[in-house]
């Protein structure tokens, strides 16, 4: 059974250090660069981010690779090799300005093109009714490039791959149509096709429904299949079976997750390549498409569901929309034999949306299409299931499933945290790294007075480290005995980036107010990219940094209080800030963020938790024991009656006096004060078409703030809470994660043997 986890994204980050790590090889190399007079660090820093990916689901799909590779399951990423990935962000003058990510400029060594397995994808055309069946016809052909990134194990000699598709023209692409004269045009429009894998497009949690995307979705998918199915028929060689009976296996050693909706055109796929070119009956070929494919949703906010205009795919995938057409009118038959006379049920569960544009609905067929669908944390699958697609789970509630996320604690531990990963093997030995579950040994120590200085020690380390970056960075004085108090992911409006500047407004009113009373100093770090076209997202940046520019200007503040934004965040920056981090800031309005992951990097770098009750946050507090997490606000029921009831903003700001004064310092343009009215845009947002309820929340969570803050002052408690935090992060392994998603989807045995090295003969190794 070989497993081919299918994503658009692949955030993968930089390679180096993870490679050394992962084949033992550490030591040494830092040993022999140090010979040659050579930092490697320095060397380290060189390499540039593989920015394949927008966020989460990206850098998911990262993690679980690590995961499989280390599990030695026989797995493979398929994606898109972007020319640019995500862009890089430059902050000028407050602002979020986009530049391309030229990745590729110098080369990129780890990765091998292998041309031999080059693989034609098809547009356009037009359906053809023949005897035989439907044939496609007259398309224009795009050339998919194979390029082959290894993904090596955690010491057990297994090497996976990473395969992503370079679009490619071919040689008479122009030339062989009525194009007769004009050579030199026809070689230049190559760039046409070989647009399609040019660009990662920058949009996380939102959906954007153009052809260039389209293009991408199918291309992936339509390589991938070839790939997938010349192997499966490679390992059939010398079968006597029929066409007809070869196919049976398939599921059996084929499994495919789809990570998100965005390669959902594999099942219409998959089914045209049965039906249209290998001739299976229908039932047979959508049986066995069904039990091959796998859904995994990521998000439950309606704009982020892909909902693709019928027209583009007629135009672009002629066929393909005869297939949905055609799958959604079976699985209606059937719907409407079990629910009679509900006209309302069909129209919630058919793959096509009427009204306006007519649209087909891409979650519904992932769902109908897939054996299992799953979730990414408890109250999230629950939301799935309960809320957004109930109808689906009323007719088969066996197909639902959670699977919580994780993070790979090779990069996110031991790359990013040697001190604290030496630390831990010093009191629990170094299995912890293969079964994070071990982790929880750690409660033993909790009291254990030399543990908790080393514990101190280390997060100590890591701050100073992070301080000196910083103030290299942005020519701010840092004080590294301060809260470190950090908020990094994409900036959207339901991440709640605007809650946490409002507080640090808070904070500086008391300073202003009072400033001989005591007051535990904090170093604010919020970073984060805006999609380029997200208005209100670019507008919080600018917020940010514009209170930023007054609280670290003004002498009365001092060393209290400092704001940073974070340039550029991505997976290589990440690997510097949450190890210094003593608090993470995971502050969603509760129903909205899926899981998080950065939630459990932090936990796992003993950094300690604000949090609302959203995504994995839920079980984090269930690990930990929700006491020794800064929980705060409304839960999941009270934003469902607050929506009943009606959000009012305009009674918190008159309720609450410290809020007032934000919100007026902002309106007023007391951080803008060349342009009074630059915020009014985000002001008017909050009280009058705020989805994410920010006021709704912000007197508890300034209240769990300063909680916070008291705890801090009492350096030995709050270590204490740190340990046991690590101490119960054990479940949030990816390879936890990839072990559920082998034994109750792929229906695979992951294997801890080591298979010998290759410089060792095999016969040596079975004796």
């Amino acid at each position: 059974q070989r497993v081919y986890y299918l994503s658009l994204e692949f955030y993968m980050g930089r390679t180096l250090q993870n490679t050394m790590i992962n084949l033992g090889l550490q030591n040494a190399c830092d040993e022999a660069i140090y010979q040659l007079g050579l930092d490697i660090e320095e060397l380290e820093d060189i390499e540039e981010d593989a920015g394949l990916g927008n966020g989460g689901l990206g850098r998911l799909a990262a993690c679980f690779l690590d995961s499989m590779a280390t599990l030695g399951l026989a797995a493979y990423g398929y994606g898109i090799r972007y020319e640019y990935g995500i862009f890089n962000q430059k902050i000028r003058d407050g602002w979020q300005v986009e530049e391309a990510d030229d990745w590729l400029r110098h080369g990129n060594p780890w990765e091998k093109a292998r041309p031999e397995y080059m693989l034609p994808v098809h547009f356009y055309g037009r359906v053809e009714h023949t005897k035989s069946g439907q044939k496609w016809v007259d398309t224009q052909v795009v050339l998919a490039l194979p390029y082959d990134t290894p993904v090596p194990g955690y010491m057990n000699n297994t090497v996976n791959t990473m395969r992503l598709w370079s679009a490619r023209a071919p040689n008479d692409f122009n030339l062989r149509d009525f194009n007769v004269g004009d050579y030199i045009q026809a070689v230049l429009d190559r760039n046409l096709a070989e647009n399609i894998s040019r660009v990662l497009y920058p949009n996380d949690n939102f959906f954007e429904g153009k052809e260039l995307r389209l293009k991408q979705e199918y291309f992936v998918v339509a390589a991938t299949l070839q790939d997938i199915i010349r192997r499966f028929k490679a390992s059939k060689f010398g079968s006597t079976e029929s066409v007809r009976t070869i196919f049976d296996s398939f599921p059996d050693q084929v499994a495919i997750q789809l990570n998100d909706t965005h390669p959902a055109l594999a099942i219409p796929e998959l089914m045209r390549v049965f039906v249209d070119i290998e001739k299976l009956p229908w039932t047979k070929a959508w049986d066995i498409t069904k039990q091959t494919f796998a859904y995994t949703n990521h998000t439950v906010l309606p704009e982020a569901l892909e909902r693709w205009p019928v027209d583009l795919v007629e135009k672009l995938l002629p066929r393909h929309l005869q297939i949905i057409y055609e799958i959604n009118q079976r699985h209606l038959d059937k719907v409407a034999a079990l629910f009679p006379n509900d006209l309302d049920r069909l129209r919630r569960m058919s793959l096509i949306e009427e009204g306006g544009v007519k649209r087909i609905n891409m979650a519904h067929l992932c769902i109908i299409g897939s054996h299992a669908v799953n979730g990414v944390a408890k109250i999230h699958s629950d939301i799935v299931k309960t809320q957004v697609f109930k109808d689906f789970a009323d007719l088969e509630p066996e197909k639902f499933q959670n699977k919580t996320n994780g993070i790979t604690p090779r990069r996110w531990l031991l790359l990013c945290n040697p001190g604290l990963a030496e630390l831990i093997a010093e009191k629990i030995g170094e299995d912890y790294v293969k079964d994070l579950s071990q982790l929880i040994k750690l409660h033993k120590f909790v009291n254990d007075d030399i543990f908790i200085r080393e514990v101190s020690k280390v997060k100590q380390e890591n701050k100073v480290k992070f301080a000196q970056f910083l103030e290299k960075e942005y020519k701010v004085k840092i004080n590294p005995s301060s809260m470190f108090d950090v908020h990094v992911k994409r900036i959207h409006e339901y991440k709640r980036q605007l809650m946490n500047c409002l507080h640090v407004i808070t904070l500086y009113n008391r300073i202003k107010r009072d400033p001989m009373k005591p007051f535990v100093p904090r170093t604010v770090v919020i970073g984060g990219k805006a999609a380029p076209g997200y208005h209100m997202a670019k507008m919080i940046i600018k917020l940010i940094t514009a209170v930023g520019h007054v609280v670290n200007n003004d002498p009365v503040v001092g060393n209290k209080l400092k704001v940073i934004f974070l340039e550029n965040y991505r997976v290589s920056l990440a690997e510097k800030v949450i190890p210094a981090t003593d608090l993470s800031e995971q502050i969603s309005t509760a129903g909205t963020e899926a899981s998080g992951t950065g939630n459990m990097k932090f936990m796992l770098n003993g950094a300690l938790t604000i949090g609302t009750m959203d995504g994995a946050n839920v079980e984090m507090a269930e690990e930990a024991g929700e006491e020794n997490l800064f929980i705060f606000g409304m839960r999941i029921q009270d934003v469902a009656e607050l929506d009943k009831k009606g959000y009012n903003a305009q009674e918190y700001y008159d309720k609450l006096p410290e809020l007032k004064q934000a919100i007026d310092q902002i309106k007023s343009g007391f951080f803008s004060p060349t342009q009074p009215d630059l915020f009014n845009e985000v002001t008017n947002m909050l009280f009058h078409h705020d989805r994410f309820k920010v006021f709704a929340d912000y007197e508890a969570y300034v209240k769990c703030q300063d909680k916070v803050s008291q705890l801090y002052m009492n350096a030995k408690e709050w270590t204490k809470l740190v340990i046991r935090n690590i101490a119960a992060s054990g479940k949030f392994s990816s390879d936890r994660t990839i072990k559920e998603y082998a034994r109750d989807i792929w229906n695979v045995e992951p294997s801890d043997t080591k298979i010998p090295p290759p410089n060792e003969p095999r016969d040596v190794a079975d004796d």
